[in-house]
């Protein structure tokens, strides 16, 4: 048999209703149970000294019992005037000695006479239910005295308080129209309140269901928020309307993981395309490294060693170059990995920035560039990370040297803004296209016009550059004009 799976609001409807009808069915118990009581309290308090007037109004109970035929006679007659009453005269055992003919068949020969001392004695509260002579289970209340001739007890009066006559009348009343409308009332409206409860819960849930539909349609599109085919609802997030809030919650929850899935998509593409064109990139230098290494293994003797020595170069140069892509390759993946720690500390800037400028004197003057660091009189103090601010900077100026022409001049400068430093690296070299400018950080790129020299270059630096500039808490920047030359900026926190 398949299981059945029902939904919020059907689980909702169904336990209203199983509660509605187990507090109907317990509300009519406990209102029935209590009218009952209170009904029987009410009328055995109202005729408690009935047998006990009857006992002294009436010359054969008052003087002793020996006569039980006229006594039978006098409780006709007082059943007469009495019908809701039944009498019955009890021995001191409580057998039952004799009653009115009018009580018709009685099933008891003895009744229990505790509840009747109770009552005598008044030591249980009301109301206080003996044995019904007419029934072996069932009881009623009653009034009861004791009979005594003398001092010698006789017996007791047993007075039924609403008798047999008494019930068959009130069944007949709970049968009688007026009462079965208010019934009948009673019911339509306990179930109009039903169905209006349930039509509450249908229009509370409905934003909840419609809720619980978005998020199975979104999670069956592999979250794709464009396959998903649901539509984002607004929703107040201010509201003390708790599906309200979950709402909005859960279309923020949808929009950041399309989006992140998004950008994995393309930085999975990219990856995919970065790996195939450095593959590309690390085969020409394999291949010019493994043709020239066969060389020198087949036809090394035969070869001047005028050859061999040349062979052996460009072997070494290709294989530096190697080892440079494949460098810049592990940086790349080690800085978009996330774990780059940093190894802050006090530095001066200018004094770095003559460091650094120093390191590039030689290759500039071989091609006849005038490079200089400007940092004035000013000695400003930055907490950074030495080692990687040191790396921005190197492929800022090697960047530069490549893409500046002879006699040209590259410039690193530094200026201070209220608690920032700006570093300037700027040349007056071929510069970037405005095409060019938007994708230049971007890994694998090269620029149309770039420069050609000795070395491999995959496109690789200025992504190394933007990542490293990024963990220490700066934007790299650029301005260019074609032509006219390029300026490369970051700006870092003085320290005080």
């Amino acid at each position: 048999m398949p299981k059945i799976h029902l939904c919020f609001y059907q689980r909702l409807s169904i336990s209203l209703v199983a509660g509605f009808l187990i507090i109907l069915s317990l509300f009519v118990f406990a209102s029935t149970h209590i009218n009952k009581t209170m009904r029987n309290e009410s009328s055995q308090l109202l005729h408690v000294d009935l047998a006990q007037l009857l006992v002294n109004d009436n010359p054969i109970l008052k003087t002793g019992v020996y006569d039980y035929e006229a006594l039978k006679n006098l409780f006709h007659t007082l059943m007469v005037l009495g019908p809701s009453f039944e009498f019955y005269f009890v021995g001191p055992d409580g057998e039952i000695k004799t009653y009115s003919k009018d009580v018709g068949e009685v099933e008891l020969k003895k009744i229990d006479l505790g509840p009747v001392l109770s009552f005598i004695n008044k030591d249980e509260y009301f109301p206080i239910v003996g044995d019904d002579p007419k029934s072996k289970d069932r009881q009623k209340i009653f009034s009861a005295a004791p009979v005594y001739d003398g001092e010698q007890l006789q017996g007791y009066l047993y007075v039924i308080i609403g008798g047999e006559r008494y019930d068959n009348i009130a069944q007949s009343l709970q049968r009688s129209k007026g009462v079965q409308h208010l019934v009948l009332g009673i019911v339509a409206g306990s179930l109009f309140l039903m169905f209006a409860l349930l039509l509450l819960f249908k229009l509370f849930t409905a934003p909840l269901k419609k809720l619980s539909d978005d998020m199975d349609a979104f999670s069956a599109s592999g979250f794709d928020l464009t396959t998903a085919g649901i539509s984002t609802r607004e929703y107040n997030s201010e509201s003390k309307n708790e599906i309200q809030r979950l709402g909005t919650a859960f279309n923020q929850m949808i929009s950041h993981i399309d989006a992140q899935l998004r950008q994995l998509k393309a930085t999975d593409n990219e990856r995919k395309m970065l790996l195939a064109d450095l593959s590309h990139d690390l085969r020409t230098p394999l291949a010019n490294l493994q043709g020239f290494i066969e060389t020198l293994a087949l036809k090394g003797d035969s070869l001047s060693k005028q050859e061999r020595d040349e062979f052996v170069q460009i072997s070494l140069k290709n294989l530096l170059n190697l080892k440079h892509l494949i460098d810049q390759i592990f940086e790349l993946a080690y800085l978009e990995g996330g774990h780059v720690t940093l190894k802050k500390e006090t530095i001066s800037l200018p004094e770095l920035l003559h460091d650094i400028v120093a390191k590039f004197k030689v290759k500039a003057i071989s091609k006849n560039i005038d490079i200089m660091a400007v940092t004035g009189n000013t000695n400003i103090h930055v907490f950074s990370d030495i080692g990687k601010l040191e790396r921005v900077l190197t492929n800022l100026i090697e960047n530069a040297i490549r893409h500046t022409a002879e006699n040209g001049s590259i410039t690193v400068k530094m200026h201070k803004s209220d608690t920032m430093v700006e570093v300037d690296v700027t040349d007056d070299g071929i510069g970037i296209s405005a095409d060019d400018i938007a994708h230049i950080f971007e890994a694998r790129y090269q620029a149309s016009n770039k420069k050609s020299d000795s070395q491999l270059h995959a496109g690789l630096g200025l992504a190394i550059c933007q990542k490293l500039t990024s963990l220490l808490g700066a934007k790299l920047s650029v301005k260019s004009r074609l032509g006219e030359g390029t300026t490369f900026s970051f700006a870092l926190k003085a320290s005080d």
